[in-house]
C-alpha cells in the first residue's frame, strides 16, 4: 500500500463531516476522500439488510478511488461490523468510535445518557462497552430518529428540531446524567443547543476526537502516514452537493476543496461518468485508471 493513496471518509451523509474535520486537524498533509450518501439518508432507521446494500456500493466506490484507508464516519454503520465489511476489498476500516471510554472518564457519577440513531440504540453497543468497563455505571439510552432528518436539510436551531431536543433529552435530564455521548456524527452539529439545554455542569462527548486518534494510529502503526502530502480534500454527495457545500463551509475552510455530486444507484453508470474519471487521473496513471474502470464496466 502507497502512503500517498489517499483516505477515505464515508458516511450516510453530511454528519461525517465531523469527523473530518477532527481529522484533517490531525493529519493536515493527508488527501481525503469524502462520500456521503445524501440521496439515501439517514440510514438510522432502515432495516440491516438495506443498509448493508448500500454500504456495499460505498465500499465499492471506495476500492475505485484507490484508498489505503476506510473512515466509516457512522455510527449506524459501524455497529453492523467494520472487519466483516472490509474482507471483500483492499483496504482496511476503521470504525467510528463508541465514545464510552472518554465517558466513563469524564463522568463523576457515571450515570451516562446516550444520544443516537434508532438503529444503534437497538443494537446496544454504547450500553454494553460501558457496563463492560464499569458494572456500576447506569447507562440511559435515547433513541433520536427525527434529528439526522432535520440536521441533513440544514436545520440546526428551528422550532421544530428545538422541540423534538428537548423532548428527547428531558429523560436524560430526569435521570440526572452528567456525561452525554454524541452517538451520531449529525449531533455534534447540535452541541450548543444540547449544552444550553442540559446545563454547562453536563459534558458532552464527541466521539470524533476519538476515531480520529485512532485513524492516526493505524497509519503509524503500518507505516503510511504521507509526510509530503498536500492535504488535498474532495467531496462528493448522492444528493444536495450544494447544501453539503455550505454546512462544510459553517464547519471548516472549505475553499480549496473540491465539491460534487454523483450517483450511487447505478454505480456501473456513475463509474463512466467524467467526474471519476478525473478523479482516478488525480491519483494513477492512464493504464491504471483504465483498469480500475474495467471491473466494473
Amino acid at each position: 500500500m502507497k502512503v500517498n493513496l489517499p483516505i477515505g471518509i464515508f458516511d450516510s451523509g453530511i454528519g461525517g463531516l465531523t469527523v473530518y474535520e477532527k481529522l484533517r486537524q490531525r493529519m493536515p498533509k493527508e488527501d481525503i476522500i469524502y462520500f456521503g450518501d445524501t440521496g439515501r439518508a439517514p440510514y438510522g432507521a432502515r432495516p440491516e439488510a438495506e443498509i448493508r446494500l448500500f454500504v456495499d456500493g460505498i465500499m465499492r466506490l471506495m476500492s475505485l478511488f484507490g484508498i489505503k484507508l476506510g473512515v466509516v464516519a457512522c455510527n449506524t454503520i459501524t455497529v453492523l461490523g467494520t472487519e466483516k465489511m472490509s474482507e471483500r476489498y483492499n483496504f482496511d476500516l476503521v470504525g467510528n468510535s463508541s465514545g464510552t471510554l472518554a465517558a466513563l472518564s469524564a463522568s463523576r457519577t457515571k450515570r451516562i445518557g446516550v444520544l443516537a440513531t434508532e438503529n444503534t440504540i437497538a443494537n446496544g453497543m454504547h450500553k454494553r462497552e460501558i457496563l463492560r468497563h464499569n458494572p456500576e455505571a447506569k447507562v440511559f439510552c435515547q433513541a433520536c430518529p427525527s434529528l439526522a432528518p432535520l440536521v441533513e436539510a440544514g436545520d440546526l436551531s428551528g422550532i421544530r428540531l428545538r422541540h423534538d431536543l428537548r423532548r428527547y433529552l428531558l429523560p436524560l435530564r430526569k435521570a440526572k446524567v452528567d456525561t452525554v455521548i454524541l452517538g451520531c456524527t449529525h449531533y455534534p452539529y447540535l452541541t450548543p443547543l444540547i449544552q444550553e439545554m442540559l446545563g454547562a455542569e453536563v459534558t458532552l462527548i464527541d466521539p470524533a476526537d476519538e476515531t480520529a486518534s485512532r485513524v492516526e494510529a493505524y497509519l503509524q502503526q503500518n507505516k503510511l502516514v504521507n509526510e509530503d502530502g498536500h492535504g488535498e480534500s474532495s467531496f462528493y454527495f448522492s444528493a444536495k452537493a450544494e447544501q453539503a457545500k455550505i454546512i462544510a463551509q459553517q464547519l471548516f475552510d472549505a475553499r480549496m476543496a473540491t465539491f460534487a455530486q454523483i450517483e450511487l444507484a447505478e454505480l456501473e453508470s456513475f463509474c463512466r461518468q467524467p467526474v471519476l474519471r478525473k478523479v482516478l487521473a488525480q491519483h494513477f496513471d492512464a493504464t491504471q485508471s483504465r483498469e480500475l474502470l474495467q471491473q466494473v464496466e
